[in-house]
C-alpha cells in the first residue's frame, strides 16, 4: 500500500503531529514545521502529499504541503545516516530554497545548528546533496509562507505545544523552553512561536 496524497479535514493539530479525517478515517501524520505554518485552522479542509515509511515496529506517515517538500524529504532519507527524524529537523529549520542554497554554497553554518548535525555530518551531507540538487536549480520556488488565521488558544497551551514540537525535533528540553521564552508575545499561536524560536536557533 502506497499513500501518495490525502485530502480531508484537519481534525487535530499537536505539532509536529496531525490527525487528518479522510471520509471518517483518521490518518496520523508527522509534518515538518514548514508545512505546519501553512496549515488552515482545525476543522478546515486540507490536502497533503504523503510519504509512508514502513519499519518492523511501525508504519509512519509523513505529510507535506508542497510536493517539492516531499521530494526533498525523499532525497534526504536516501542519504547514509539520515532518517526521517533528522530529515524533518533539517526541513523544519530551513525552507526548501534555503537548504538548496546552503548546499550550493557548501555552507555548514546553518546545518550544524540543527539538532543531531555536527560539523562532520554537515560537511558530508553537503557533499552528498550537491549532485542531487543540481536538478533542483530549475524547479520553481515553493510559494511564500502564508500563515492562516489561527483559532484563539491559551498562551500556556501554545507555549507547551511549541516546546513539545521543538523537543520532538531533537532539541533539549531546556533549549526548547529558553528559545520559546525568548520570542513569546501575548496572543501568539504555537505555529508563530515555533517559527520564531527556530529562526532564533538556526
Amino acid at each position: 500500500m502506497v499513500i501518495g496524497r490525502l485530502r480531508g479535514t484537519l481534525a487535530e493539530k499537536q505539532p509536529p503531529h496531525l490527525l487528518l479525517d479522510v471520509n471518517g478515517v483518521g490518518y496520523e501524520l508527522e509534518v515538518p514545521m514548514t508545512t505546519l505554518y501553512r496549515l488552515p485552522a482545525v476543522g478546515e479542509p486540507v490536502t497533503l502529499h504523503a510519504h509512508l515509511v514502513v519499519r518492523e515496529d511501525a508504519h509512519l506517515l509523513y505529510g507535506f504541503f508542497e510536493k517539492r517538500e516531499r521530494e526533498l524529504f525523499r532525497e534526504l532519507i536516501r542519504l547514509n545516516g539520515v532518517g526521517p527524524k533528522l530529515a524533518l529537523a533539517l526541513m523544519s529549520g530551513l525552507e526548501v530554497d534555503e537548504l538548496v542554497r546552503c548546499v550550493q554554497a557548501q555552507d555548514t553554518a546553518a546545518l550544524v545548528k540543527v539538532p543531531g548535525v555536527g560539523k562532520k555530518t554537515a560537511e558530508r551531507l553537503l557533499v552528498e546533496l550537491k549532485d542531487r540538487f543540481k536538478a533542483w536549480e530549475s524547479i520553481p520556488s515553493i510559494a511564500p509562507l502564508v500563515v492562516e488565521p489561527q483559532l484563539a488558544q491559551a498562551v500556556s497551551s501554545a507555549e507547551n505545544d511549541a516546546v513539545s514540537a521543538l523537543i520532538s525535533l531533537g532539541y533539549k528540553p531546556q533549549e526548547a523552553s529558553r528559545a520559546v521564552a525568548a520570542v513569546k508575545e501575548d496572543g501568539m499561536s504555537s505555529e508563530d512561536l515555533i517559527r520564531r524560536a527556530l529562526r532564533g536557533m538556526v
